[in-house]
């Protein structure tokens, strides 16, 4: 039987699971009826919405997790404040950030400034009336708990809201406006760049 291979754009607060542990916590079979045995490649937290993929293929899942393969996601993250060009520059390198109570040192990331078209979240993000805020586009091959987060605190920026915009050459544009997309491993792994 051949492996089914699925797009979503996750939206903020729905859990990347099956399972609800929490009765009011959204999981992904709120979404959709995925098929029994799909899963979601890597996770996006609760608070973190777009590009997810599912499928019940083990090969793709060790392709884009493991990290000899070190495949590029893309973020577009809203930070509290309008960080300069040190702040930018520190971001790239690297800062160092906490991961389970030990000091880890970031690999260098791509960062630019940005200003998507994004429509609103629901729930709204906090506004201050008086704190300006601001887009940066993140892409970097490491996956750690939170990480992004963490890079944009530790230069002094909160994140306000995350969107995993990309993997690889496969994009949030690929969903053509739909929530869910089912599409074939021929075309994913060509998208992902899996040789």
């Amino acid at each position: 039987m051949p492996h089914r291979y699925f797009l979503i754009n996750k939206p903020y607060g729905v859990l990347s699971q099956f399972t609800r542990e929490v009765p009011e916590h959204r999981t992904l079979a709120d979404l959709f009826p995925f098929p029994r045995g799909v899963y979601p490649v890597g996770r996006l937290d609760r608070d973190s919405e777009g590009l997810l993929i599912l499928t019940d293929d083990p090969r793709l899942n060790d392709r884009l997790l493991h990290p000899r393969h070190a495949h590029a996601r893309t973020y577009w993250v809203q930070v509290e404040g309008e960080p300069g060009a040190e702040a930018l520059e520190a971001l790239a390198r690297g800062p160092e950030i906490r991961i389970k109570g030990k000091v880890h040192r970031s690999q260098p990331v791509v960062v630019k400034p940005i200003a998507p078209a994004v429509p609103r979240r629901n729930p709204p993000i906090r506004e201050r009336k008086h704190i300006a805020d601001s887009w940066l586009q993140l892409t970097l091959t490491e996956g750690k708990n939170r990480q992004v987060r963490r890079m944009c605190a530790a230069v002094g920026f909160p994140v306000l809201r995350l969107l995993r915009y990309a993997i690889e050459g496969l994009s949030l544009e690929e969903l053509e406006g739909e929530a869910v997309r089912e599409v074939t491993g021929d075309w994913l792994r060509t998208k992902l760049e899996l040789r």
